[in-house]
């Protein structure tokens, strides 16, 4: 499972509506692809369908879809919100991870 924590989720909540979504029945897509400086990256992305490949979670209020591949990097990830002057934007808390880069954006196991 994925967890959201209240920061993300309104931020979250927020950005979908700017960008046409709809918070109650859209999603955030999450993912891992290959690249980054730590080997893997974080993908994060709105998205108004799922496929049979995803599987979706819902955690407080949130509705977010993982492709199968992704969901075995991301096992209890936590997915926050650092805002502020020196706020990162979205921040993944992954338990997973070995070592992360220095941005946060990737890392390896």
């Amino acid at each position: 499972m994925i967890k959201v924590s209240d920061l993300a989720k309104e931020k979250a909540s927020q950005l979908m509506k700017e960008d046409g979504f709809n918070p109650e029945t859209d999603y955030i897509r999450v993912g891992v692809k290959s690249g980054g400086c730590s080997g893997l990256e974080y993908v994060l992305k709105f998205d108004k369908e799922k496929t049979e490949a995803d599987q979706v979670f819902e955690d407080n209020g949130v509705k977010i879809i993982v492709d199968k591949k992704s969901f075995l990097y991301l096992v209890g990830t936590t997915l926050e919100y650092s805002g502020g002057l020196n706020g990162k934007g979205f921040v993944f808390n992954n338990p997973n991870a070995a070592r992360t880069c220095g941005c946060g954006e990737s890392f390896s196991l």
